[in-house]
């Protein structure tokens, strides 16, 4: 990792915020932000990698995790209630209920009643916005790779398991 990048160990911006700190508040161990400050630019990096890749889609992130959502249910992409797909997503149903209003306006999605209950509804991709997906997760894939390609395997593995105990609570 260069300098840049804020390596702590190289010296780079990381680095001299530790030392400010230490100067500061010598009572404090400041090394946490090091490392939250690391994840959070590497996220900031790859946020704005995925982003430009939907730019030219004009399709915001909040779409896209759907239609990536529907699309990973099948061979032509299945059909989700909006529950289930609030649920997938870690969602509240309200706040599905408006990325779905705004991709069925584009229609990308349409909602079909469901042939099993007919008080509920299923989310489909239209032939659009399968086409765009399908597109899309090409490129998306395409992009990941480019972000992460100074990784090999092994450290993909490691970061992966690291991140996931961050994201699971470890140590609190």
């Amino acid at each position: 990792m260069s300098q840049a990048d804020g390596d702590v160990g190289q010296g780079g911006p990381l680095a001299s915020i530790l030392a400010q700190w230490r100067t500061a508040r010598p009572d404090l161990d400041a090394s946490p932000m090091a490392v939250c400050g690391a994840v959070w630019r590497a996220g900031d990096r790859l946020r704005l990698g995925v982003a430009e890749n939907l730019a030219g889609a004009d399709l915001d992130f909040a779409g896209f995790d759907v239609l990536m959502t529907l699309r990973r249910q099948g061979e032509r992409g299945g059909s989700l209630t909006p529950s289930e797909l609030a649920k997938d997503m870690m969602l509240s149903t309200s706040a599905m209920t408006n990325r779905l209003d705004r991709l069925e306006k584009r229609g990308l999605i349409v909602r079909q009643a469901d042939p099993q209950d007919r008080r509920s509804l299923r989310i489909v991709l239209t032939d659009e916005g399968f086409a765009l997906i399908e597109r899309l997760v090409v490129s998306h894939v395409a992009a990941e790779e480019r972000l992460i390609a100074r990784l090999d395997e092994n450290e993909r593995a490691l970061l992966k398991a690291l991140l996931a105990k961050v994201a699971a609570g470890e140590g609190e």
